[in-house]
């Protein structure tokens, strides 16, 4: 095998076209055998498999900055760049990450994890070489799915007026941009690909700029030229930016990619580079449902990923959403490009008309929520927690500030595993918590979910529901309003905390009962605004206080009860908080980091018993 040879990228310039092409189809096989055993992201990766090929036979990733967008399909990458034989942790507590990591490799260029930012990073990062007055080479990878954040136009306006030589390579898999039509637009795709047409268009310009009228006749030349290519050639945006365009090329030829990116690469200039892939390429399974074998969990690769889909939080909400949806008309959901994740697809189907899909564009579907809200409808915007960062601006300013009613369901609050710190939602709290007029509520269970869904659609201003990744543990008793509830009578310390976490608590209630040690347990179902009395008057009795989060210390609720505390003049023995302090928590399975992190029934025990001790 090719691939057992291969221990670094310099192996791969030293292959020839038929070697690199069994290269290609032993990847692929390494893929998905790998990912079937680990989980991961696999459609993406077995779509990008001769792209990666292709830009390490051409780029020194070492030395030259490759920036991918997302992250998700740098698997390839990591298995070319020295780390093939450490992907049975890849994604595990303490393994390799599931996304681009320069403390793992020189050859990791950036943190990648969200969409949309790879321009504006590389466009800084080929700044800082012309001011240092180093040579190495820039480029970025983006999907079609990532040129629907606004972001992604933001760094793509600027890196065309730059002037700055770097390369965009836009993986295209059959979103955003149209097909090239008619054998005209194929016959230019093939010219512009040459690299003696742009020699010749170089030295065509100096001549003329150097002839008497030359520069105006160049001038009209070029407007004939733009008027005939944007009525045949869907590039025109991109060359209205600054960029050189190049393609479409087929993403699948690797071969094509390595002449291709070379070219590109020596140009000197801001270059777009379009290249077509089909994503799951190889794999039937992946390639003729692509959405299935996105994010996977272990899987038979004689089979497939699952298509079952979990009885899980985002379910549950989804199911949910769709029958309030039936009652009133004024509901609608709004979704980030993650109808599936959210659990939107069921409403999307009972409710086309009143489901929305914007994108990979948190902000806009903030804004465009509160446009919604201003004129009389309900919306719903179902999103990841780490996503929602990027719509703080907006809520804010658009929705806040004017008391809209936006029901925010902030899916994947707290830690998720696997995908790590770049996907763990642990900073909603702090921001939600410090909106004005903000609600938000924290279920524990299915059942909480759906009354606090409810009570959600039927309030007045911006209110969030936030709920775990998965499903539930222990189930509560229907909410009915109350911002907190005593769930165990003690008298020797009060363990309070929300969502699911309130399992650990009371698990470890249980365990300090078995020392002699009785705990008052207190839930909080509403985390803004924050009503601690029941929290203050178990304090009073009890003298000692915990308080179990899953999110960073600052702005975090335990903090905010101290500061109640100190208010009311009670001073307990022992006040722990228990939370994420101010580090981005690791990858691992969501068991594995509680107790790594000190957040389980055990260790909440633990540091009880010890406090007590002293």
């Amino acid at each position: 095998m090719i691939l057992e040879n291969i221990s670094s990228p310099a192996d791969i310039k030293r292959l020839d076209g038929p070697e690199l092409a069994r290269l290609c189809g032993e990847l692929r096989e390494f893929l998905v055998n790998s990912v079937s055993q680990t989980g991961g992201h696999l459609a993406s990766n077995l779509g990008a498999v001769e792209l990666t090929v292709a830009l390490h036979r051409v780029y020194d990733t070492e030395t030259d900055r490759l920036v991918f967008d997302v992250g998700h399909q740098c698997y390839v990458h990591k298995a070319l760049t020295g780390r093939r034989e450490l992907f049975g942790t890849l994604r595990q507590l303490g393994g390799i990450s599931g996304f681009p990591k320069p403390e793992e490799s020189g050859h990791d260029a950036f943190v990648a994890g969200h969409a949309s930012n790879s321009v504006s990073v590389a466009l800084g990062m080929a700044r800082a070489r012309t001011l240092m007055g180093e040579g190495y080479s820039v480029a970025a990878l983006i999907g079609d799915g990532a040129l629907t954040g606004g972001l992604a136009y933001e760094g793509l306006n600027d890196a065309g007026a730059s002037g700055e030589p770097l390369v965009v390579i836009l993986n295209d898999n059959g979103m955003s941009i149209d097909p090239n039509v008619g054998g005209i637009a194929a016959h230019l795709s093939r010219l512009r690909l040459r690299p003696g047409y742009y020699r010749f268009k170089k030295g065509y310009r100096a001549v003329l700029s150097h002839l008497p009228g030359g520069r105006k006749l160049y001038r009209f030349n070029h407007s004939v030229k733009t008027g005939i290519k944007k009525a045949i050639y869907p590039c025109s945006m991109f060359e209205d930016m600054g960029f050189t365009y190049l393609g479409p090329v087929n993403g699948h030829n690797v071969e094509q990619l390595c002449t291709t990116l070379a070219w590109a690469r020596e140009m000197g200039c801001p270059v777009l580079l379009h290249v077509r892939t089909v994503k799951g390429k190889g794999y039937a399974p992946a390639e003729s449902r692509p959405e299935l074998s996105h994010g996977v969990s272990p899987f038979d690769p004689a089979v497939g990923p699952g298509q079952e889909r979990k009885v899980d939080f985002s379910y549950i909400f989804g199911h949910e959403l769709v029958e309030l949806a039936g009652k009133d008309k004024r509901i609608c959901a709004v979704t980030a490009a993650m109808a599936e994740g959210t659990g939107l697809q069921e409403f999307a189907s009972a409710w086309p008309k009143r489901f929305f899909d914007v994108g990979i564009a948190e902000g806009h579907a903030v804004a465009m929520s509160a446009g919604l809200a201003k004129q009389g409808m309900v919306p719903v915007f179902a999103v990841y927690s780490s996503f929602l960062q990027r719509g703080f601006d907006m809520l804010l300013h658009d929705v806040a500030l004017q008391r809209l009613h936006v029901v925010l369901a902030v899916d994947r609050a707290g830690l998720v595993g696997a995908d790590g710190p770049t996907h763990h939602g642990c900073q909603d709290v702090g921001y939600l918590t410090q909106i004005p007029g903000m609600t938000v509520l924290c279920p524990a269970c299915f059942g909480e979910l759906k009354a606090m869904l409810r009570h959600a659609v039927g309030m007045d201003g911006p209110v969030a529901v936030r709920y775990p990744r998965g499903g539930e543990g222990r189930q509560y008793p229907g909410w009915t309003g109350e911002s907190a509830s005593v769930l165990r009578q003690g008298t020797d310390a009060t363990l309070a905390a929300y969502g699911t976490l309130t399992d650990e608590i009371l698990t470890a209630a249980e365990l300090l009962a078995q020392k002699g040690v009785s705990a008052e347990v207190v839930k909080l179902h509403r985390i803004a605004p924050l009503d601690g009395s029941l929290v203050l008057e178990s304090v009073r009795r009890t003298g000692r206080l915990l308080v179990l989060e899953d999110c960073n210390e600052n702005g975090c609720v335990g903090q905010q009860l101290a500061a109640a505390l100190v208010q009311a003049g009670i001073a307990p023995r022992m006040l722990i908080l228990r939370n994420l302090k101010s580090a981005f928590a690791p990858q691992g399975t969501v068991a594995q980091l509680r107790k790594k992190l000190g957040l389980d029934a055990g260790s909440v025990a633990a540091a009880v018993l010890e406090e007590l001790k002293r």
